[in-house]
């Protein structure tokens, strides 16, 4: 299991992430291919459209999106939005991001103050 930045490990945490921002996003509002390529460029995450598009086809056949076909700007584009099933993924994974994240940032508390081990 690698831990360098190019490494294995750092792909699969990366590209969670990315699923996890997805259905953030898709909770708030619908949202489409390029347009949340981008905003996930704007968060440091470079993923390519034969990555991207196949990850978002993942979460629709796992039933926490569902999607849409519309017509913009005289051109069809599918839009994204969460299910109920993927409304009740996100609230759970918030409560894990929010015990990670405090744990995680916990041991890296400044020098003299206590960290606690769990």
């Amino acid at each position: 299991m690698s831990l360098q930045p190019g490494g294995q490990l750092m792909r699969d945490v990366s590209l969670a992430f990315i699923r996890i921002h997805v259905l953030h996003h898709a909770a708030l509002e619908p949202v489409f291919g390029v347009e949340m390529m981008e905003e996930l460029r704007r968060h440091g995450y470079a993923i390519s459209p034969g990555t991207f598009y196949p990850l978002l086809h993942s979460l629709e056949a796992g039933g926490v999106l569902a999607s849409t076909q519309e017509v913009a700007e005289g051109r069809a584009r599918r839009y994204y939005r969460t299910t109920r099933a993927g409304d009740a993924v996100l609230r759970e994974l918030r409560d894990r991001i929010r015990e990670l994240v405090d744990e995680v940032m916990e041991a890296e508390a400044p020098a003299g103050k206590p960290r606690r081990r769990s």
